[in-house]
């Protein structure tokens, strides 16, 4: 069936994306996407520090290529890394570094973290944040302390296309803290956004002096539309025409 297929390359593209989350570590990992090519699998990883995926000489690239042909079965994998442009609005990556502030500096300065870590987010552009830091902080005791700052979405389509979430979790000496971070990015489209455009008005021309205002849009219409006269009306007028002159003549006579 074609279905097993697509379900059986998700899942490999997932195994994939999990061991290089878990063997490479503070390379700033956002994700990983897995196509396939006429020469075999094509590998790109998207993180925010290409040169510690590469090595020096590619010696951790070739390495890396290695260990995934062997453990997942790939016949030609080719890797390719591309930079993230802004890493304060992907949310791997600044759970990322929220892990490696709180594992550097330890649990007593976690609001200082999370305070820093918004003003990061939310100067890049983002429309909103929250930051959920959960375990044995400050205290023996576990709790759970919420940062947000701006307008983020909780319900609807928009909560679940619309917005960025990523968990990960800090190892300290007092126990595993769990780390959840949603960002809402500038590119969201929102449904209740909507602009106005003011219509222009149509200017009115002034009429001239001494004209009445009624006979000024008479000509108006007349130039816009020049209305032609129908044939029996001119063959009328020069009949006319005809008849005056010859009276004329005979006058003259």
């Amino acid at each position: 069936m074609i279905e097993r297929k697509f379900v059986a390359q998700k899942i490999k593209e997932f195994q994939i994306e999990e061991y290089i989350s878990d063997n490479l570590k503070n390379v700033g990992h956002s994700g990983t996407k897995m196509q396939k090519t006429p020469l075999g699998e094509k590998i790109i990883i998207y993180a925010s520090r290409p040169g510690l995926i590469v090595g020096r000489k590619g010696q951790n690239i070739k390495q890396l290529t290695k260990t995934l042909k062997k453990n997942f079965d790939l016949e030609n994998p080719q890797i390719e890394i591309s930079e993230v442009e802004n890493i304060n609005l992907d949310a791997k990556i600044v759970a990322e570094k929220i892990v490696d502030l709180l594992e550097r500096f330890g649990s007593q300065k976690f609001k200082a973290v999370g305070h820093k870590i918004m003003t990061d987010v939310m100067g890049a552009g983002a429309l909103g944040i929250e930051l959920i830091i959960s375990g044995k902080i400050p205290s023996s005791r576990a709790k759970s302390w919420r940062f947000y700052s701006g307008y983020l979405k909780k319900s609807g389509d928009i909560a679940i296309t619309g917005v960025d979430v990523a968990y990960a979790q800090a190892k300290l000496k007092t126990g595993v803290i769990g780390i959840k971070v949603r960002i809402m990015p500038p590119t969201t489209k929102l449904p209740d956004d909507i602009e106005v455009f003011d219509r222009p008005e149509p200017k009115a021309e002034e009429a001239k002096e001494g004209e009445p205002k009624a006979a000024q849009e008479e000509k108006d219409e007349a130039k816009e539309e020049p209305k032609k006269k129908p044939a029996k009306k001119r063959a009328k007028k020069a009949d006319r025409k005809e008849k005056e002159a010859k009276e004329e003549e005979n006058e003259s006579e």
